[in-house]
């Protein structure tokens, strides 16, 4: 577990700077069998609690970076649990965009397998 604080108000640069130079890394190193995210958005600027502005590109950026790492180091396993968010507008976004961007590689790799089939037939 990597635990980073990011000050009040901190926005999507500070948050993608934090996941690329202390997470990700720490991530990559350890070398898991699956990568397990606790998927909670209320850091999303609609949340009233967190007091961060994100958006639910930042969610997507930050699922998208952790897919790559899946896929370098524990064959692209992630396992991801809804944790939560308060504001119903953000929550539904943000983990949208989440559920996107772990789908993504899939749509890829079905959509280069039909092109192949089509291709072979």
């Amino acid at each position: 577990m990597v635990n980073v604080p990011l000050p009040e108000g901190a926005d999507g640069e500070m948050f993608r700077a934090a996941l690329e130079t202390a997470v990700l890394p720490r991530i990559a190193a350890f070398e898991s069998d699956l990568i397990l995210v606790s998927a909670g958005f209320d850091d999303h600027w609609r949340d009233p609690l967190a007091g961060l502005d994100l958006t639910e590109d930042d969610f997507r950026w930050a699922t998208e970076r952790l897919v790559d790492v899946a896929d370098r180091v524990c064959s692209g396993r992630v396992v991801s649990l809804l944790e939560g968010g308060y504001d119903l507008i953000g929550l539904a976004r943000s983990a949208a965009a989440h559920v996107e961007a772990l789908i993504e590689p899939l749509l890829h790799c079905t959509a280069q397998a039909t092109e192949a089939s089509t291709v072979a037939a």
